[in-house]
């Protein structure tokens, strides 16, 4: 009896090993199926990583080109003041005027 107990034991042990290794196949195709899945989405983000990185540098070189222009311009503005003060007090004078009756007639 104990012999017959051992081998039904020994029996389920198999069938449960045998059903695990069937689940284990059965299971593969969506392994594979997530592997992909996880692949496309990592080449996705890789993308959408490398183009914000390119935006940012495209717009840190548009920051850098406005700044310098801005720079020179404001020198420039300051070279004229300096060359011909009574025309740029004159300009600023003319430019009071204008906005003040603008901003007056609101």
């Amino acid at each position: 009896m104990a012999a017959k107990k051992e081998s039904t034991a020994s029996n389920k042990a198999n069938d449960a090993a045998e059903s695990a290794h069937e689940a284990i196949e059965k299971a593969k195709p969506a392994d594979d199926f997530v592997r992909r899945a996880a692949d496309a989405a990592h080449e996705g983000v890789d993308r959408a990583a490398d183009y914000a990185t390119h935006a940012a540098d495209s717009l840190s070189s548009k920051g850098q080109q406005i700044k310098h222009k801005e720079e020179e311009w404001v020198s420039k503005v300051n070279q004229y003041v300096q060359q011909n003060p009574v025309t740029a007090l004159g300009i600023a004078v003319a430019g009071g005027f204008l906005i003040s009756r603008i901003l007056s007639n609101r």
